[in-house]
């Protein structure tokens, strides 16, 4: 598979990475354990080399899972975690406050335990915390990559002028948001930050949590309690049938490419930036093919042009959150 490099110090992955969430729960109950672990390796077989967990998703169940899958050939993938959320593994359950930058090293050598691993490829402050300056939290995750703990740091769902000030403190080598053809945002200011500091950019969610794939349409039920697709506006019955233009969109270019529509979802944020890594998420073997697919797939670029333009004709109705969870994000 194509290779791509984020940030300065050059970090080599998979044009294509995978993003591991919905393996510990977050779209169902939480799918087999060894069924996920074959899918992890299958990926690599593939020629996956990033694969992105979070110590939040599942507890630390996901980083469990992914540092056992992929213990066979840690040498050769790219693993990246998340911290924010302050969490009592002995129970397990969120304390309530969010890490501060005097417990992150800490939270580190729970992440490199659960995974099973001496090092770290990428770590993430997962939400920006409003009540500490970045600076604090740049500082220790820089002193975490001098002493070799991490090969670089990274923000997820971070403003422009946040990724400023944390860069200057020590460069951040990723930059992590949701990114897709029916959201947009990052274009506004951050992307052009991160191509000015030489920031990698890895969207989630870049297949819009299913919508983009052409599996989703108004009839489609999401299982309440365990599906977080029941709290996003969006995907409220009368958003989602004003949003099915954006999903007619993607397959009616997809029909008359021969493709599948996450292809062109894929392909299309592949178009944007060559220092763009989506990590698309799936628990199907038949899905991690057809979305790896898009890294071979060939469109002009008159037809990503002609896509761009048309998606932005399309008004998206509702927001890609709740208001809570919106509110901690720092876009």
């Amino acid at each position: 598979m194509q290779k791509r490099r984020l940030g300065g110090i050059g970090l080599e992955v998979s044009v294509l990475g995978l993003g591991c969430m919905g393996m510990s729960g977050g779209y169902s109950e939480r799918p087999d354990r060894d069924a996920m672990i074959t899918l992890l390796r299958q990926a690599v077989e593939l020629g996956v080399t990033f694969f992105d967990t979070a110590e939040i998703y599942g507890m630390g169940h996901n980083e469990a899972l992914v540092g056992e899958a992929l213990a066979p050939v840690r040498d050769k993938v790219v693993i990246a975690s998340k911290f924010f959320e302050k969490i009592n593994h002995e129970v397990p359950e969120l304390e309530g406050r969010r890490v501060r930058p005097d417990e992150v090293a800490g939270c580190l050598e729970g992440t490199l335990r659960r995974l099973g691993t001496d090092w770290l490829d990428l770590y993430y402050l997962h939400r920006v915390n409003p009540e500490v300056p970045i600076e604090e939290y740049a500082g220790v995750l820089g002193e975490l990559a001098d002493e070799g703990k991490i090969r670089g740091y990274g923000l997820s769902e971070a403003a422009a002028e946040t990724i400023r000030r944390a860069d200057a403190v020590h460069p951040v080598t990723a930059v992590q948001s949701e990114y897709s053809l029916w959201w947009k945002r990052p274009e506004e200011e951050v992307l052009g930050v991160c191509e000015e500091l030489g920031i990698g950019f890895v969207p989630f969610s870049p297949l819009g949590k299913g919508f983009l794939t052409g599996t989703v349409d108004t009839s489609t039920s999401f299982e309440q309690g365990n599906d977080i697709r029941t709290t996003i506006p969006r995907f409220a019955p009368e958003a989602l049938e004003k949003n099915m233009a954006m999903a007619e969109l993607v397959r009616d270019v997809a029909e008359n490419h021969g493709a599948a529509p996450s292809q062109i979802a894929l392909a299309w944020l592949l178009s944007r930036r060559p220092w763009i890594v989506p990590i698309p998420g799936t628990r199907r073997l038949e899905r991690l093919k057809e979305n790896l697919g898009a890294a071979t797939l060939e469109l002009s670029d008159e037809d990503m042009d002609a896509l761009t333009e048309a998606a932005a004709q399309i008004p998206i109705e509702g927001g890609r959150y709740d208001e809570h969870h919106e509110s901690m994000t720092n876009l």
